[in-house]
């Protein structure tokens, strides 16, 4: 993961180093070698999704040109913060990895899962995760990731109610995640709470360019409402159509999409969310050298 940018691109190399530095823990040597066992591990895998990204901004920012805004699923908010100054790679690492940990505790207090939800309208999903929270069990809508693909997420039970709950209102499939925790849900209240006082010292600027937040899909301008809504994310439902539809006005007729970081995934959620987006994807050195070579 990553390797292929250190041994191209000295700005990638130097990234990878300040976050090794920052967490004080060969976090490049995990995601080159592995194993993937413990690079897959949540407090590991949040600081490495955002150190490819960070990397791969090192090398293409200068050449990108000016931007109309930022947009992160998730932790990749936190990457987005970066492309507009606000923070540095190293400090956006850092409050990453914390983030990890705090999920990862309160996972262990309250365990809970997510599923994903295909070929059924956010709605109809909503209404199954109100139908199926009794008990003293929550499931929740938590991932807005298409008109028609949502991730519900919350305690184990819940989600099996509203799993088939969806089922029963014409879903064409419903997948248990591979999670270790039913994030962007209720039960993640006390990570939420102890991430607040991390994010309060955090060295947060202003962006340079609006950053949409997932918990509202606003434009973000300053670090203080950066801060709380970075807070609200954890409990809040992503809202990406939203902030992809915000994403698509700031750009314009004309604007183009970049997708950072490891995979393809978000370029393919544009394309259904705003058909005929132009956008390209940078992961592996290959792709970052021939959109060097265009720009």
């Amino acid at each position: 993961m990553g390797k292929d940018l250190a041994d191209r691109f000295p700005a990638a190399r130097e990234t990878f180093q300040a976050i090794d530095d920052a967490l004080g823990v060969a976090l490049s040597r995990l995601m080159f070698e592995g194993p993937e066992d413990e690079l897959t591990a949540t407090h590991n895998a949040q600081p490495a999704i955002l150190a490819h990204t960070a990397a791969v901004l090192a090398v293409v920012g200068p050449a990108a040109g000016a931007a109309a805004g930022a947009a992160g699923h998730s932790l990749g908010e936190y990457s987005a913060y970066v492309a507009a100054g606000a923070l540095s790679a190293a400090e956006a690492a850092k409050l990453v990895r914390r983030r990890g940990e705090l999920m990862y505790k309160a996972s262990e207090e309250r365990p809970g899962t997510m599923a994903a939800v295909l070929g059924l309208a956010t709605a109809q999903v909503e209404a199954a995760c109100n139908e199926a929270s009794r008990q003293g069990s929550v499931v929740v809508a938590a991932n807005l990731n298409a008109a028609d693909q949502t991730v519900i997420s919350g305690d184990l039970e819940a989600v099996t109610r509203a799993s088939a709950a969806c089922k029963a209102r014409g879903a064409k499939r419903v997948a248990l995640l591979k999670v270790g925790g039913a994030f962007h849900s209720p039960l993640m209240a006390p990570a939420a709470q102890r991430l607040l006082l991390t994010l309060e010292r955090a060295p947060f600027q202003d962006p340079a360019f609006p950053v949409i937040a997932n918990a509202n899909a606003e434009a973000v301008k300053d670090a203080g409402r950066a801060r709380r809504l970075l807070v609200d994310q954890l409990t809040a439902p992503v809202r990406w159509v939203e902030c992809m539809e915000h994403a698509a006005r700031l750009a314009g007729e004309e604007g183009r999409f970049v997708e950072v970081g490891p995979g393809t995934v978000l370029a393919g959620l544009l394309k259904r969310i705003v058909p005929g987006a132009n956008v390209v994807s940078l992961a592996a050195a290959d792709e970052v050298t021939r959109f060097l070579e265009a720009a």
